[in-house]
């Protein structure tokens, strides 16, 4: 379905496969997570914490885990002492990726204008 389809039909957003991808990896951080994801997988939740930098332990956390209930971040946890818990890319979420890949180019082709 192309936004075409939609034109004069929106009574709601979140009635529409935009409004639905913009549940999914909208916010502040969900986009940066997925990418740092997509580059660094499997990462652990301090290495992405780091790399991130200017997130709360707290946000980090629930981005994390809004993202593994939509299925696009899969949490492993290694039973050892101390826990080690890493995290990686769901198949729904490497889908993401060439739309990722076309907003770098984009920022590519316009960062400087």
């Amino acid at each position: 379905m192309s936004m075409a389809e939609y034109k004069g039909k929106v009574k709601n957003i979140q009635d529409t496969p935009f409004g639905y991808t913009l549940s999914v990896i909208g916010g502040k951080w969900k986009l940066v997570i997925i990418y740092l994801l997509a580059e660094n997988q499997p990462i652990r939740f301090n290495d992405l914490k780091r790399q991130i930098g200017a997130i709360t332990y707290k946000i980090l956390s629930s981005q994390l885990k809004e993202l593994e209930a939509d299925g696009m971040v899969k949490r492993k946890e290694y039973p050892q002492i101390p826990p080690k818990v890493e995290y990686s890319l769901t198949d729904k979420a490497k889908t993401l990726l060439p739309v990722l890949e076309e907003l770098c180019e984009w920022g590519v082709k316009n960062q400087n204008n």
